[in-house]
């Protein structure tokens, strides 16, 4: 019997290993765009490359990482209709499998982005993919199709002229898809296992580019929030019951970070946010207008908030307070969202300089940079594995170790 207990918390304490070393989903587990691996390259060049490859038409989505795989999406076409999933070997970089789809709602976007916009996202079981037509498609993790939802077909006028780049979360079993536009808005919980929809809500009619995150609240309690230009709404991830509202404004673009059970949220600047108790308006800790972001999201390392505006100036913040501490100017412009490691927080600017930040210096030190000889590179890069994955319009790279046999 302690034998049989000895495997059995030995095999608890792998899956345990092997779900932290996962990136689920945009930004990372909670969305929060920070990794605890300490094994993550800090000197990119080219030498730090374990592999790269290419992929089929385009693409902006981040990839995400389940033990083995990577999975990536794009959209290839004149008329960017045919749908991709990818799914790589994450040790060699050899193509696993590719499954591929006939978009069936609109995929007009602007020149800039692309119908693979939103990052995939998985619930350890199944991968979740969704293009700017509302397409979405659920997968095993040997690429079986489980079910699929034209999204597009049930709502034709859900959509917008730039496209729509929303990216999907998990959880509590419910798969949550954001369709925030200037038309038929809404925001709908899929059952994870069967694509049926267990919930919708109607929501503002503005465009909105913006990605849900989770919140665990004190009593332990998965919050999906949700973001708009009129400010964020807290939802019960397997009914949509709303559960409470800040209402004064929030951004279309860059979306919410969490950490240590607060919201930080480009409101008004920047505005963080607190749960209080159930019912009960949520508590406001701090703004402050000097740490407004631009396209990308904002980070929280620690005990330090990083926000990054468009042309390149990173700042640094108390998270407790808003306190600005230092800035420092990078090489822009900037779409993709900061995500950070250990120390180091990795920056991609839209024309393929990859640059990696010591957060621990006083003022902030940039110890690596390293032009990827790519141009359009919007897709904020995943961390997994001691790892760094990364991907421009048509390729995806790994920086680091290698695991496996050439």
């Amino acid at each position: 019997m302690k034998f049989l207990s000895i495997l059995t918390i030995g095999a608890t304490l792998a899956a345990l290993t092997l779900t932290a070393a996962n990136w689920t989903q945009f930004r990372g587990p909670q969305g929060s765009g920070v990794s605890d691996d300490t094994l993550v390259p800090t000197q990119l060049d080219a030498k730090a490359i374990s592999w790269s490859v290419g992929l089929p038409g385009r693409g902006l989505s981040s990839p995400i990482i389940i033990g083995d795989r990577v999975f990536v999406t794009c959209s290839s076409g004149p008329k960017q209709d045919r749908l991709h999933v990818l799914c790589f070997d994450a040790s060699k970089g050899s193509l696993r499998w590719e499954r591929q789809f006939w978009a069936t709602g609109r995929t007009m976007a602007h020149e800039k982005t692309s119908v693979a916009a939103p990052t995939p996202a998985s619930d350890g079981e199944r991968v979740f993919a969704f293009f700017s037509s509302n397409d979405c498609v659920a997968l095993d993790l040997d690429g079986n199709l489980l079910w699929y939802r034209g999204l597009g077909r049930d709502f034709p006028n859900a959509s917008n002229s730039l496209g729509m780049s929303s990216s999907l979360v998990t959880a509590d079993g419910v798969l949550v898809a954001q369709v925030e536009n200037d038309s038929e808005s809404f925001t709908a919980g899929l059952d994870a296992r069967t694509g049926d929809t267990r919930w919708k809500l109607d929501r503002p009619k503005k465009a909105n580019w913006t990605s849900p995150v989770l919140l665990t609240e004190p009593a332990g309690k998965t919050v999906v929030v949700l973001q708009s230009t009129q400010g964020i709404t807290g939802v019960e991830p397997m009914s949509g019951k709303v559960l409470w509202e800040y209402s004064e404004g929030a951004s279309s673009v860059p979306s919410t970070a969490v950490s240590g059970g607060r919201l930080f949220v480009p409101s008004q600047g920047l505005t963080v946010l607190e749960p209080v108790a159930a019912g009960q308006p949520l508590k406001q800790v701090w703004r402050s207008g000097q740490l407004r972001p631009g396209t990308s999201s904002p980070v929280v390392v620690g005990d330090k908030l990083f926000s990054l505006n468009d042309g390149g100036v990173l700042s640094c913040g108390e998270a407790s307070t808003g306190t600005r501490l230092w800035q420092l100017r990078l090489k822009g412009p900037f779409s993709a969202s900061p995500i950070a490691a250990g120390n180091h927080l990795y920056c991609i600017s839209e024309k393929g300089v990859a640059q990696v930040i010591d957060i621990s210096k006083p003022e902030g030190l940039v110890v690596s940079e390293f032009d990827l000889g790519a141009t359009n590179v919007l897709g904020t890069p995943s961390i997994a594995q001691g790892a760094l994955f990364l991907r421009s319009e048509n390729r995806l790279w790994k920086f680091g170790r290698r695991t496996g046999a050439d």
